[in-house]
């Protein structure tokens, strides 16, 4: 993958491709407008272009409609962004980045679900 990371809207349209699987830009547009009805088709095809000049995309010439798909499977990119995140952010501290997390965007069910996930965690790896 290339080093530039995806914008906000590159995001959302590999959330969309994510889901779909490989599609050509009809497809992803159409995908894309139940969300963002203002969304036009150029815009998605343009996006989709850079995308697949900055590596972020493949793209399938062997068909008549170009068929693109994500050049990284979702948690591959996810693992990379938060890599980041926890270095440039968080000093590179993951215990920073769960503490802020917690503090002001989990709810209590998920809070409850996280101690849960925990508490199985610690009886599968014992300390060392």
């Amino acid at each position: 993958m290339s080093d530039r990371k995806p914008t906000a809207a590159e995001l959302d349209l590999l959330r969309t491709l994510w889901e779909l699987g490989p599609a050509t830009v009809k497809d992803a547009h159409q995908a894309m407008q139940a969300e963002r009805p203002s969304l036009t088709y150029a815009n998605v095809l343009r996006l989709m272009q850079v995308m697949h000049g900055k590596g972020l995309l493949t793209r399938d010439e062997s068909q008549r409609s170009h068929v693109y798909a994500p050049a990284q499977a979702q948690d591959a990119l996810q693992t990379n962004l938060l890599t980041d995140l926890i270095q440039k952010a968080f000093a590179g501290s993951g215990k920073h980045l769960v503490l802020a997390a917690l503090d002001a965007h989990v709810t209590d069910a998920e809070r409850e679900e996280i101690r849960r996930l925990l508490e199985d965690t610690a009886k599968e790896s014992p300390d060392e």
